[in-house]
């Protein structure tokens, strides 16, 4: 039997640099989509999927993400004392149980790799999940929901992924496949980090939403820097698929790196529309703004 996934990490430590100046003083995972700043989504998912217990890697100048997540008696005794229900019901409907979660720091940027490493002692000796805080999922079912659906038949390791057009694959991690599991699944047989154009094993890119077993801490312990000077993730779960299996998971629903601008604006549009209230303001907006773009190219 396989031992259930109770666990994940999210390394929250960087700079954010791509949304300068907005992030100087803001971490990049308190910004919002729609009303709830990105990391909610991602705990949210984590939380859909039966998760008991998150690990925070953090940096300099995220304590802001901490305080998210704790009581804020004075605003919450402020809504008490004017009564309103609503708005204090949904800052305890997203506040985390005490106890489920733990904050630990990475003292230096060195890596994806390094970051996962740093949540060793809270991880422990048991399977767990990654979510990369800046890729944000829209779907019915959360995705690491249907990761550990897959894990619960399958065991070893799973990362889910993502179609995407040919020309694009250079751009993102991509792996291999072997053996189909099932019409959503198959066993991976290698993973590419940003191949060269023209070289990519297959069009499905990593998408930031991995289950992996214990042992990919002392790979990480011994791996030495990569891509970037980085200790890269990737490397040692290339190391641990000489020794165990890695399956992959087309999920059903759709991702949006939100570490982008065009992929935080676009979930902004995608979640608002699922307002009944905005989607009716948004699509006359929209449209005015699609129809003011053609007469200014005809012009």
């Amino acid at each position: 039997m396989n031992k259930p996934i109770r666990k994940a990490v999210l390394p929250v430590a960087g700079l954010g640099t791509r949304f300068l100046p907005a992030t100087k003083a803001v971490p990049k995972e308190m910004l919002t989509i729609v009303d709830r700043p990105i990391i909610q989504y991602v705990v949210d998912e984590a939380r859909a999927a039966g998760i008991e217990h998150i690990a925070f890697v953090t940096g300099r100048n995220k304590h802001v993400i901490e305080d998210h997540f704790d009581m804020a008696y004075e605003l919450e005794d402020t809504l008490k004392a004017r009564k309103k229900t609503e708005a204090l019901e949904l800052l305890e409907k997203h506040r985390p149980q005490p106890g489920s979660t733990s904050f630990t720091r990475q003292q230096a940027p060195l890596g994806l790799g390094h970051a996962i490493w740093c949540a060793r002692d809270i991880i422990g000796d048991e399977p767990f999940a990654i979510l990369l805080p800046d890729v944000i999922i829209k779907s019915k079912v959360s995705c690491l929901r249907q990761m550990v659906d897959l894990y619960d038949q399958t065991g070893g390791n799973i990362i889910a992924v993502e179609e995407i057009p040919e020309d694009q694959t250079h751009q993102y991690g991509i792996v291999e496949l072997a053996e189909r599991i099932n019409a959503a699944s198959s066993e991976i047989s290698n993973m590419v980090e940003k191949p060269a154009p023209g070289t990519a094993p297959s069009n499905l890119m990593i998408t930031g939403r991995y289950i992996l077993q214990p042992e990919i801490f002392d790979l990480l312990s011994e791996q030495g820097k990569g891509a970037g000077g980085e200790i890269q993730l990737t490397d040692s779960m290339i190391s641990l698929m000489s020794k165990q299996k890695f399956a992959s998971l087309k999920f059903e629903g759709r991702s949006y790196d939100c570490g982008s601008k065009y992929g935080f604006l676009s979930a902004n549009i995608a979640f608002g529309m699922d307002d009944p209230k905005l989607a009716d303001d948004l699509l006359p907006f929209m449209r005015d703004i699609v129809e003011g773009q053609r007469q200014v190219a005809a012009e």
